[in-house]
């Protein structure tokens, strides 16, 4: 069962297609696997298609907004069990192969990486594949702007919970993190960045001036 969602303004984002393609497909990810928000995106449709029909009738006001939102946030958040997610899908023609086949490369420790950027042409922002080893851990970082990253499978840890497969979350600049995978599987994230990670540790800190 995922715990961590896109917040409201994300769905409605995604719902009126004003979001990149990299975020579009992290939410996307999310959806396939979580009836809980894919019944929020479907009333926001339902509530976008009212608001086109009504056009230039009426405008949608700022305190409709709020109370949209407000609507969304109050629903409730019980939803069924997920079967195990198959591994075809939208990710894997993507990029072609499953993830266990990825031309992963090393990058610090137990991280390993895959820059897939190039495969969305003309954006602005890094999107990036990475895996952490079973039991292992990530360098203690900070973000230079906003990550959006989705679990795509096993699981991690940090400060902020415990993060399972699709479940989904956003740091910031103001975010400080070192992840530890837990489970007896790698943990593989898709990452969206407007800016690359700053490491703070004692010594890969040194390392800052090499990170994309």
């Amino acid at each position: 069962m995922t715990r961590h969602h896109p917040d409201s303004l994300s769905l409605m984002e995604y719902s009126a297609g004003n979001l990149s393609e990299p975020h579009a497909l992290c939410i996307r990810l999310h959806l396939d696997q979580c009836s809980h928000c894919r019944s929020r995106v479907d009333t926001l449709d339902s509530l976008g298609a009212v608001v086109m029909e009504q056009q230039p009738k009426v405008s949608l006001s700022e305190s409709m907004f709020d109370s949209i939102l407000a609507k969304i946030d109050s629903a409730p958040n019980d939803q069924p069990a997920m079967p195990p997610a198959p591994r075809i899908g939208v990710l894997q023609k993507l990029l072609g192969k499953d993830l266990s086949s990825l031309p992963w490369k090393r990058q610090l420790g137990d991280v390993s990486v895959l820059d897939i950027t190039e495969r969305f042409p003309g954006q602005k922002d890094q999107v990036v594949l990475q895996k952490l080893a079973a039991g292992g851990k990530a360098p203690a970082h900070t973000h230079r702007g906003d990550e959006t990253t989705i679990v795509l499978q096993g699981a991690f840890a940090d400060q902020k919970g415990v993060f399972n497969q699709w479940d989904f979350v956003v740091l910031t600049d103001h975010d400080e993190h070192k992840p530890v995978a837990v489970g007896c599987e790698d943990c593989i994230t898709l990452s969206v960045l407007s800016a690359p990670v700053r490491l703070t540790g004692t010594f890969t800190r040194m390392l800052n001036p090499f990170i994309r």
